[in-house]
């Protein structure tokens, strides 16, 4: 039975064969391969040594196969690039006529393709299966290390080595920049097994884009080369002789810091800044001492059990808005007619419940309330008969803030959003809504309120007055994760007392601003007026 060896890298060294001055790898049980000539030395346990990889293959098995049917050549310089035999030998880079060949190889050492370079037209084709090829010259290099360097292609990665002195490996990706992402995720492992990576892609666009991209797979282990003017590439160094220019930029590749990512030293200016105060107030005391307000850039979630005001206290909160700013606001009451929300908000102006059909108003007093609410010429309304598909609602809400300019939108509520949709899983269609709501908010700047359902709690209900918690939020963690403030309104809607029957307590649940939670104040519903009002409950 074969034994197993724990081989490794010692040291390149000259080839007695091929004369090779740097292409002969020694292994830590003196066993010896060649990546020029392909010779290896029999191993202290009867096999050959895996280059790179520390295994061992059988003695009947060579590590590289003879070349690609077709291809054969010799070693030599490529003096229009400044690249020397020593360093094609290095890589096995071949020459035969007007051809030059570039190998790849597989996991165990075996050249399975080729790209071939035509010298008179610069094009190159590929040869073999270089799908299944690593990086170009990834075989000369076990894995692990200080550095590794990766380069756009074969003649730069060549240049690179030779100009860095060989002193740390040297790859290319496979086929130009439109392939990193992928050559890299290929081999991840093998990339990530070094402390660092040095991109040494071209200067232009599509080569910064991608060094960019790559950059993003392997974090804050990656440098990224700047080449300086007006090289774009390894061989525009090496071909003008400023290998000394070369290696100053390497050495000073800057480290990969992801978008979004800022020192802490450079943000000097922005905490000298004032804060931003509240853009608006609710129409509470009590309840803007608790939060500082309505500030724009937040998600606002209100909740309650069913039937207990959450509609009437956001038409609270749109009053206020028409009152105190002079901003566009997009209204979504999802589960009334547009008639019926736009009369509510009409009964707020002139202190009438003009959506009840008993209630006597005079013309006068109902023109006096369109005109300063809906003849504002500040409300916008969503007429969503049939049309609560996720998207649907998605797109009326980017509509409101970048086609209308609205400031601050008011959904009301999520939860028949959610019902209507087809796929039946409750809990990922809030994820679904609650994230696309959030990245709005962040992306535009908006106010959102969003009003969701509670989930019946064990023992007493809502609607006895039970308080209010984020665990109950219904359906999905999401809803109170992404929210900036959490709203909660506790009614005993049963209650014999009619004072008591009609009093909602505000609790602040959550609050991302001050981190103030509890009880912010009560209000009390005028069936007369149709308004909630704040009261002083300790007065009564």
């Amino acid at each position: 039975m074969q034994t197993q060896s724990k081989n490794r890298f010692v040291r390149h060294t000259e080839c007695p064969d091929c004369g090779s001055s740097d292409g002969r790898a020694v292994y830590s049980d003196d066993s010896t391969y060649c990546f020029v000539c392909h010779k290896a030395s029999k191993t202290l346990s009867e096999g050959f040594s895996d280059p790179g990889r520390g295994k061992v293959l059988p003695m009947t098995q060579k590590p590289v196969v003879e070349p690609l049917k077709g291809i054969s050549g010799q070693f030599l310089s490529i003096p229009e690039r400044g690249i020397t035999k020593a360093t094609c030998e290095a890589y096995g880079v071949r020459q035969s006529g007007t051809e030059h060949y570039y190998p790849y190889t597989d996991d165990r050492g075996t050249e399975v393709a080729f790209k071939v370079r035509v010298v008179a037209d610069k094009q190159f084709r590929s040869q073999g299966n270089i799908k299944e090829a690593l990086l170009f010259g990834q075989n000369r290099y076990p894995a692990g290390g200080k550095y590794l360097t990766i380069c756009e292609g074969e003649l730069d990665a060549l240049a690179a080595f030779q100009m860095t002195g060989s002193l740390y490996p040297v790859v290319s990706i496979k086929n130009g920049a439109q392939s990193a992402v992928k050559d890299c995720q290929a081999q991840f492992e093998y990339i990530d097994s070094f402390e660092t990576v040095v991109l040494a892609f071209d200067a232009d666009e599509p080569g910064q884009e991608a060094a960019l991209a790559v950059a993003d797979l392997f974090g804050s282990k990656v440098k990224i080369m700047k080449m300086t003017k007006p090289y774009k590439d390894a061989c525009d160094y090496l071909k003008d002789n400023k290998s000394a220019d070369f290696v100053k930029a390497w050495w000073a590749a800057e480290t990969y810091v992801p978008d979004g990512i800022v020192a802490g030293s450079e943000l000097f200016e922005l905490v000298m800044q004032p804060l931003p105060k509240a853009q608006a107030h609710y129409p509470y005391a009590g309840l803007n001492d608790m939060t500082g307000g309505i500030r724009q850039q937040e998600m606002v979630v209100v909740t309650a059990g069913s039937g207990l005001g959450k509609s009437q206290f956001i038409r609270e909160v749109i009053w206020q808005l028409l009152c105190e700013t002079k901003d566009n606001i997009g209204i979504m009451f999802l589960e009334e007619s547009v008639k019926r929300t736009a009369l509510s908000l009409m009964s707020l102006a002139i202190n009438k419940p003009l959506h009840l059909a008993e209630t006597e108003a005079t013309e006068a007093s109902k023109k006096e309330a369109f005109d300063k609410t809906l003849g504002s010429n500040r409300l916008f309304f969503y007429d969503c008969f049939g049309s609560t598909a996720i998207d649907n609602i998605i797109n009326r809400v980017r509509y409101f803030t970048k086609g209308l300019d609205c400031k601050y939108i008011l959904l009301d509520h999520v939860s028949i959003v959610v019902s209507a949709q087809d796929h039946g899983d409750e809990r990922k269609a809030i994820d679904e809504i609650m994230t696309k709501l959030r990245m709005i908010v962040q992306e535009t700047g908006v106010a959102l309120f969003v009003v969701s359902h509670l989930r019946r709690p064990d023992g007493k209900g809502h609607e006895e007055g039970a308080a209010t918690s984020l665990s109950q939020l219904r359906g999905s963690a999401s809803i109170g994760q992404l929210a900036d403030m959490v709203l909660g309104l506790e009614r005993s809607a049963q209650h014999e007392d009619p004072i008591e029957r009609n009093t909602t307590r505000v609790r602040v649940i959550k609050n991302r601003y001050s981190g103030e939670t509890g009880k912010a104040c009560a209000v009390l519903y005028d069936k007369h007026t149709g308004r909630m009002n704040e009261i002083n409950e300790e007065a009564l």
